[in-house]
């Protein structure tokens, strides 16, 4: 080999692409930010995420405690708790929430005898999953509407075929976060029992509804027969979901639980960061859904009083602590101007993703939580402005 040979490992770096540094600038802007509506657990680095578990843990379990085995010890701890909120006989804890619904419909299906489950064209399954309700559960799922909103009871009662379950995705995420009236609720779930389906409710955000229903979490999961549940989209968990309903079907869910590979041999720090999610950032929940709404009103009047022509918070009064914001400017516009406004300001107004939504045109989704707190609406108003400006 001549000595200008090179080898592999002694080729140049290639050049970080556009993307790449843009992830790389949104991190850094992120972590250095002053100001941010939300601070996600998700996004902390490992030590931080680890220093806070080690804080709150012995608030919510024993320590001394051996630690679990295929699903005992601190897990059934955290399924009793669920249980006991929502107010079902049982509950049983999942690694994902993909799991648990594939695994509670397909007990509904084998109990009602029919594989069809009704459900939004926006609901998790059927954007998010790769179609793992058909491909692996041997569901047959079929949409009632496309609408930015739940279905109505008529929509239900006039569905063109059958079917066994009904899942309604409470709040629905893809949607804006919406959720019904309580009165529409319950009228959908009578629709549903007029048909002798089930009812089935996907809330991984259910925790967040009780200000929009007014009411507690337990009357809110009694409407269904069966309910999943997330620990880390609202509560700070490091992941996983309980389905819970009848001690019957929870019971038949742990089997195929472990026919799917999720009885893991051992989860206690998912299972203690879940715990300390309902001590600790359950009962804060109601205050981040209230001063959403000052946030998204704010938000309205920033935009009107910079002279943009046009834009959107939808819901215009949230149902939970996030919502969307839509904007007239491409994706790629208005994450410059927002990451520009964190570098130069300490201010991380608007930290997610624009989705784009048609030419010129892109959402993107605003979380309040506890850093959100500290925002008045003339501090929201003021960051607007500040961000228009940045705009073209």
């Amino acid at each position: 080999m001549s000595d200008t040979a090179t080898t592999q490992d002694d080729q140049p770096n290639e050049p970080a692409s556009a993307d790449q540094r843009m992830r790389e600038r949104r991190t850094a802007a992120y972590r250095k930010a002053e100001r941010v509506l939300a601070r996600v657990g998700g996004r902390a680095s490992l030590r931080e995420r680890l220093a806070r578990l080690q804080e709150a843990a012995p608030e919510v379990y024993d320590l001394d405690e051996p630690g679990d085995l295929y699903g005992n010890g601190v897990v059934e701890a955290l399924e009793a708790r669920v249980a006991a909120l929502l107010g079902t006989e049982a509950a049983a804890f999942f690694p994902t929430g993909t799991m648990a619904q594939q695994v509670a419909l397909r007990c509904w299906a084998a109990r009602t005898g029919n594989p069809t489950v009704a459900l939004h064209a926006l609901a998790h399954p059927e954007v998010h999953e790769r179609n793992a309700f058909r491909e692996v559960a041997g569901l047959r799922p079929v949409r009632v509407t496309a609408e930015p909103r739940l279905p109505t009871a008529q929509e239900i009662r006039d569905f063109e075929e059958p079917f066994g379950a009904l899942m309604l995705e409470l709040p629905l995420r893809d949607a804006g976060y919406v959720l019904p009236s309580w009165e529409e609720l319950t009228e959908v779930v009578e629709a549903a029992r007029e048909r002798d389906a089930v009812v089935h409710f996907d809330g991984a955000r259910l925790w967040e509804s009780t200000v929009h229903f007014g009411r507690p979490l337990h009357e809110i999961a009694d409407l269904a027969d069966s309910v999943y549940v997330s620990f880390y989209k609202s509560l700070e968990g490091f992941g996983g979901a309980a389905l819970a309903g009848p001690k019957s079907l929870v019971e038949e869910a742990r089997t195929w639980r472990h026919r799917y590979g999720g009885t893991v041999f051992q989860q206690f720090p998912t299972a203690l960061a879940a715990l300390a999610g309902l001590e600790r950032e359950l009962p804060r929940l109601p205050d981040f859904v209230r001063h959403a709404r000052v946030v998204a009103a704010a938000l309205r009047e920033g935009f009107a009083e910079a002279g943009l022509p046009w834009g959107r918070v939808f819901p215009e009064e949230p149902h939970t602590h996030q919502f969307q914001v839509w904007l007239p400017y491409d994706g790629e516009v208005l994450l410059e101007a927002a990451v520009r406004q964190a570098e130069e300001t300490g201010t991380y107004l608007f930290n997610g993703s624009w989705e784009p939504k048609g030419p010129g045109l892109a959402t993107t989704e605003v979380t309040v939580s506890a850093a959100g707190l500290e925002w008045t609406a003339a501090d929201v108003r003021a960051a607007v402005a500040d961000f228009v400006e940045r705009l073209p």
